[in-house]
């Protein structure tokens, strides 16, 4: 098992990511717990998941007020799951106010860390200028929410991996880098347009790699899951 290595259950119900983790020997890996799957079983989920002794990253992307999300945050902050996220483009306040209830919502001392979400991996430089009318290149733009981001009390991004090195160059070496978008060799791209592999990854310097329908499809989900972590604990890195 990688503890850098989040294992993406896209799937509609417990039961139905249950059975995956058992079937494929997955107990115990790191798991992303998305919108889909927590709407779904609520709450709940996340206990079952803990007592399974899965690392969780809970990806639910909030995105309102800062007073709205502060108050989110703190509810939240009572599972404590590993990592928990916001849009940056929310704005500085929004990331600042999702910190404080992350913190004023902990009881136990334990300190989930903060995620903003820079420019989704789904977008290229087309969609970004065209649609969401953002000028410029898309590095610049992701770059720029990240230092917001950092400014703002966020613990790290997630970002594409080809912006990696720029964030750790402006934000410094110990702010959190999350990288979807991970595909095996032999695995299709489908509706990711900046992807990677687990060895372009871990040379361009990202910390956690979150990694789905390339082990979660796979004629053999457990080696696939193996050779992910083979590919990413190449040259002597660990996890």
């Amino acid at each position: 098992m990688s503890k850098s290595i989040y294992l993406a259950l896209d799937f509609p119900t417990w039961e139905k990511s249950r059975q995956f983790l058992i079937s494929n020997n997955l107990e115990g890996v790191p798991v992303k717990v998305g919108m889909e799957l927590f709407y779904r079983e609520g709450p709940g989920i996340i206990e079952k998941l803990k007592e399974n002794n899965h690392p969780i990253f809970l990806d639910l992307k909030l995105h309102d007020i800062p007073t709205t999300v502060m108050k989110a945050m703190s509810n939240l902050a009572k599972l404590e799951v590993d990592m928990v996220n916001v849009h940056a483009l929310g704005g500085s306040e929004m990331i600042k106010r999702a910190k404080e209830g992350l913190i004023k919502g902990s009881k136990s001392g334990h300190q989930t860390k903060l995620i903003a979400v820079t420019i989704l991996t789904s977008m290229d430089n087309e969609t970004m200028n065209h649609e969401l009318l953002l000028p410029g290149d898309l590095d610049k733009n992701t770059i720029h929410f990240a230092k917001m981001a950092k400014q703002s009390g966020a613990d790290g991004v997630v970002c594409s991996v080809h912006e990696v090195l720029k964030i750790k160059q402006k934000c410094g070496s110990t702010f959190s880098t999350v990288t979807p978008g991970i595909r095996l060799q032999t695995t299709s791209h489908d509706d990711q347009k900046r992807v990677s592999t687990p060895g372009f990854a871990r040379e361009n310097g990202a910390d956690l790699l979150v990694i789905g329908r390339s082990v979660t499809q796979a004629v053999n989900p457990y080696e696939a899951y193996q050779q992910a972590v083979k590919e990413w604990e190449a040259d002597g890195i660990t996890s």
